[in-house]
């Protein structure tokens, strides 16, 4: 058993791949044409989304969970988490036949929540508290403490980070098999669990590679601990990367990711949107936000990995299906071909026609159009959704649309009132 503040090492990875062999998938590493070809390099994913819970996290929870005496975890264990290490902890439990409570925010996709209960089956017992990570992990911890059970970390722990370093034990013999030299590896990084094991396995095996770490932009808290040079708490995060969703870091994970890890990258939402739109449309791949987050950072590295050897872990592939629209919404927003404004529209016959014909370009199409008559007022607002034939119309359209009305307001400049009225 490992004391909190050892320092992990290759070692203690390769005592869990030894346990962890027999029980999980070891998952392909997968060279992808589409990539390559887009990037001028040689990128290889390695997918864990193909994983038994098809996710990375069934690694730590079970080594975690069989790391813990017998006696002790028959009194049940505990978990906090946003989705997929409640699966692994879930699948964990129902194999060992282990009582667990399982703590989820609120705000976790339907999907997730639904395959807790189906791995976990009568083992599981499932709470929906918070509206984060942070605030269920704190509820967690308190249920915990008052019915004496295990809490099993889903990344400030030794042995879970352990059990997700395997992932690198995998890709380093696979690499080594096809004579490949790994040049740089991408890991998405939330609590930090992830590239903590990672890390430590490929900086053990050989420090040449560089290891870099993907956080999305509305949660960056491990660069926020790597600014404060102790782990802080985030004031606000964008929980759409949900896997990735923590507003603070693991004393544990902090440091280990700031001895190992060579940089850090973040990656805006929008782009972890065309990514995951790029892979099913391109690879037939199906990868939720935090699992192709760290292919979304190839698009921001390009000059850095242009000839190199690159592996990227696919994280996970619990991906619910209902959120399609929003990724598709969002990835449009993001490459400005989906506008929303609030703009002022004289309240007479025609005034739309001569938007149209004014305002947009010949391959310019309105997707939303809300607007009531206000009675004895010679103009009105208009809340109007506007997607763009071609990226290039947008600097013409805004300069028109400045001539049309100059108090318009741009929602994507006023997210409270973009998720108020969109």
């Amino acid at each position: 058993m490992l004391v909190e503040n050892q320092v992990l090492t290759k070692e203690d990875v390769q005592k869990a791949y030894e346990v962890l062999a027999p029980i999980v998938n070891h998952t392909p590493l997968q060279y992808n044409s589409y990539l390559s070809e887009r990037y001028h390099c040689q990128v290889y994913l390695k997918r864990e989304d193909l994983q038994l819970v098809r996710s990375f996290k069934l690694r730590g929870a079970y080594y975690a969970i069989s790391q813990v005496p017998e006696a002790t975890r028959k009194r049940g264990v505990v978990c906090a988490s946003a989705g997929n290490h409640a699966q692994g902890v879930a699948w964990t439990c129902a194999k060992m036949k282990v009582p667990a409570t399982i703590f989820m925010p609120t705000t976790t996709p339907a999907q997730k929540i639904n395959q807790v209960k189906y791995f976990g089956d009568s083992n599981t017992h499932i709470q929906l508290i918070g509206d984060t990570f942070d605030e269920c992990a704190a509820a967690a911890t308190k249920f915990c403490t008052t019915n004496r059970q295990t809490f099993i970390a889903p990344f400030d722990d030794p042995n879970t980070i352990a059990g997700q370093g395997t992932i690198a034990v995998e890709a380093l013999a696979d690499a080594k098999k096809a004579d490949l030299h790994i040049d740089q590896v991408y890991v998405a990084i939330g609590g930090g669990g992830l590239i903590s094991g990672i890390s430590t396995y490929v900086k053990g095996s050989d420090p040449s590679t560089e290891v870099v770490g993907v956080e999305p932009t509305g949660a960056s808290s491990m660069q926020a601990a790597f600014d404060a040079h102790k782990p802080v708490a985030l004031a606000e995060i964008d929980t759409f990367v949900d896997g990735t969703a923590v507003k603070k870091v693991g004393g544990l994970t902090y440091q280990t990711t700031k001895r190992n890890v060579d940089r850090l990258c973040q990656v805006p939402e929008g782009q972890v949107c065309n990514t995951i739109l790029d892979l099913y449309t391109k690879s037939a791949i199906v990868a939720e936000p935090a699992g192709a987050l760290s292919i979304a950072a190839l698009e921001l590295n390009q000059e850095q990995i242009a000839g190199k050897t690159v592996v990227c872990v696919l994280s996970g592939g619990n991906n619910d299906i209902n959120r399609m629209q929003e990724i598709e919404e969002r990835s449009l927003i993001y490459n400005q071909q989906q506008l929303y404004y609030i703009v002022n529209f004289a309240q007479r016959a025609g005034a739309l026609r001569q938007f149209v014909n004014e305002i947009l370009n010949p391959d310019d199409d309105i997707t939303k159009f809300e607007y009531t008559k206000k009675v004895n007022s010679g103009s009105g607002p208009v809340l109007i959704g506007i997607r763009l034939g071609q990226s290039k119309n947008l600097a013409g359209l805004v300069d028109r649309l400045k001539q049309f009305d100059p108090n318009y307001i741009n929602l994507q400049e006023n997210q409270m009132l973009y998720r108020m009225l969109v």
